[in-house]
């Protein structure tokens, strides 16, 4: 059953998104990060390359030809083919269609009261189906 992180509390998501990033690869893992829109998935891909000095995270976008060989894939459609289920970190405001295809979800959820709301919904949704369950709140010990 797919273990579900939610991360509240955040100032920047796509900004903790690529954090996230940075230690799921630097742990092995392959992701997909799920963007609200593809402006959102435009600067996820920027801010992919400009996160550190030191640090290389290598990406493409959804329907890359390099997608099977790439561990981060972007996409702003959580209908797109992509290559790997092992982790997925959702930055919309939506239940990914394919969210039990991975075997974990991180569910980024930032300060504007609509997003937090619309993350409630997803907790509780995600509570009935009982999938295992994380709240880690940014900011606080």
């Amino acid at each position: 059953m797919t273990r579900i992180d939610f991360h509240t509390n955040i100032p920047d998501k796509v900004s903790y998104a690529c954090r996230l990033a940075r230690k799921a690869y630097a742990a092995n893992a392959k992701l997909v990060l799920l963007a609200e829109d593809a402006d959102q998935a435009a600067a996820l891909n920027a801010a992919l390359w400009t996160l550190s000095d030191t640090d290389f995270l290598p990406h493409v976008m959804a329907g890359d030809a390099l997608a099977d060989q790439t561990p981060i894939i972007i996409t702003a459609s959580d209908t797109d083919p992509v290559p790997h289920h092992d982790m997925l970190i959702n930055l919309t405001r939506r239940t990914p269609a394919s969210f039990a295809d991975y075997a974990r979800v991180f569910e980024i959820i930032s300060t504007d009261e609509e997003d937090a709301a619309e993350g409630r919904k997803r907790y509780v949704a995600y509570k009935k189906l009982a999938h295992p369950l994380t709240h880690f709140v940014a900011g606080k010990s």
